[in-house]
């Protein structure tokens, strides 16, 4: 079976009428020795929005599941914009065969330009770096940054820990409970779409000056 094909729904071009959004930021890992249901599920990933006329921003790395996801949206005929900074280029194997890749000066202009170019979230599996992202992302979110959809794609049950964590943090009165309303889960990629299908996506940009 063909990496991209595992959970992407067929129909997914017809979902991209109904979506709210154009262009999804990507948050996912650069490690190279993991399991392949959580490969194909970035391929599958990478498709589904091709499929949808989605285009993909994320990191602008050409390893892990970072390539992966920009790989297999460009095979099925998508759009990438690619954002690195210089110094990381050479050890996340800056990406030449996208549609457009940004190299900018510093971890914040990246995540800054990420935000700002992207309706909605989706959050791959991967390490200290995505989880670094994605609580980013919530925060700003929490703080009135922005307003857009973020989408935790628990491949595998992947995230299964870190959503038990964030149970607890609510149960201990550290998190409020209508923080759980900032993110939705989806447990396959063909869950994407439809969570992201009929969700107001923010045109509130989220700029350094506002950090």
């Amino acid at each position: 079976m063909p990496l991209s094909s595992l959970n992407a729904p067929a129909d997914a071009g017809q979902k991209a009428a109904s979506l709210a959004v154009s262009s999804v930021c990507v948050y996912c890992g650069t490690g190279s020795d993991v399991d392949d249901v959580y490969r194909s599920g970035a391929a599958a990933l990478g498709a589904t929005l091709a499929a949808a006329d989605v285009r993909l921003v994320y990191g602008g790395g050409s390893v892990g599941l970072m390539g992966i996801v920009s790989k297999s949206a460009m095979d099925a005929g998508g759009r990438v914009l690619g954002i690195i900074p210089a110094h990381l280029s050479e050890k996340e194997g800056q990406a030449h065969d996208i549609t457009e890749l940004v190299i900018v000066d510093s971890m914040h202009a990246r995540k800054t330009m990420m935000v700002d170019n992207a309706d909605a979230f989706v959050v791959l599996p991967g390490g200290l770096g995505t989880l670094e992202e994605m609580f980013e992302i919530l925060t700003w979110k929490y703080l009135g940054l922005h307003d857009k959809p973020v989408i935790i794609l628990n491949i595998g049950g992947y995230y299964d820990p870190l959503l038990a964590m964030i149970d607890h943090m609510i149960a201990k009165g550290f998190t409020p409970e209508r923080h759980r309303q900032m993110y939705a889960v989806a447990n396959t990629v063909a869950d994407v779409l439809p969570l992201l299908a009929g969700q107001p996506a923010s045109r509130i940009e989220c700029s350094l000056e506002k950090l």
